[in-house]
């Protein structure tokens, strides 16, 4: 049994990812990173059943506990992390109320933005288990949109950089993401720094990007071939690739990088070890 996720709702949030984690809870696209424009507004309708604190893994940049949500939605479970709650035991909630305030734990790596990670499951599944959720189909259209690799600095973090390419075909129309070479299908994943992966459209065998193979894609599953990429021929730890709806430019993951705002940056992928 899957969890379809319709447009209306995921229109909610500028971005989302089923893969894009290097977490098991998202393994086959089992669960779904949704990035809100501000505060945690509920994906779900239901009434909530608990919420728990949890341990988080130390970091030192974030605090070492989170909180899980957990929603009775009648035909399944919701489990949402990454939120520190305003709701209780026994309170309903509509999708699109206030849930609390986001939450940065220790399972955010220093480039992740703030998001809510849902999940669910069978209402006789135990809604505790970080594995075991059911899988999510996403019922909106996400436009593959080819890249040639090139752009220019529009926004820098410590740890990566955000370029102004590839650009959104249609802002606030319909989602988008980077495609492969092909442009049949945008690819999902943290390119190549985490093992999970994803094709949204769904293809079979090879896929490349910016003219080098980057791995197999079984359906909607993509496993990564051994990589490197680079910036301005520079190793870097990966792109970081997911679906958006108001803007899209390549995120490039690049901790101590020197990189400036409107500086022209070039990637390239190469063969790894």
């Amino acid at each position: 049994m899957a969890v379809t996720l319709s447009e209306a709702l995921l229109a909610r949030y500028p971005r989302f990812s089923l893969y894009n984690s290097p977490y098991t809870a998202h393994d086959r696209g089992r669960a779904i990173d949704l990035y809100p424009a501000e505060g945690a507004p509920s994906p779900v309708s239901g009434e909530v059943l608990d919420t728990r604190t949890v341990r988080a893994p130390p970091k030192p940049y974030a605090p070492e506990h989170d909180h899980l949500l957990v929603i009775d939605c009648g035909d399944r479970i919701a489990r949402i992390l990454h939120v520190d709650p305003a709701v209780e035991a026994g309170d309903h909630v509509e999708v699109g109320d206030p849930l609390g305030s986001t939450l940065r734990a220790g399972f955010f790596a220093p480039w992740v933005d703030d998001h809510l990670h849902v999940g669910f499951r069978a209402p006789d599944a135990n809604p505790y288990r970080a594995s075991g959720s059911l899988p999510i189909e996403i019922d909106a259209r996400v436009e593959p949109v080819v890249w040639d690799g090139t752009g220019r600095v529009n926004a820098v973090g410590e740890t990566f950089v955000v370029l102004d390419a590839p650009a959104h075909p249609a802002p606030g129309q319909h989602f988008a993401g980077i495609a492969d070479d092909s442009g049949e299908t945008a690819i999902d994943g943290g390119l190549p720094h985490y093992a999970g992966a994803g094709a949204l459209a769904g293809a079979s065998g090879p896929l490349s990007l910016l003219g080098e193979r980057i791995g197999t894609a079984t359906g909607r599953d993509l496993a990564w071939d051994p990589i490197e990429v680079r910036a301005n021929g520079n190793p870097i730890t990966g792109l970081s690739l997911f679906a958006g709806r108001e803007t899209l430019g390549a995120k490039l993951v690049c901790p101590g990088h020197d990189f400036a705002v409107g500086e022209r940056i070039e990637v390239s992928i190469r063969p790894g070890r």
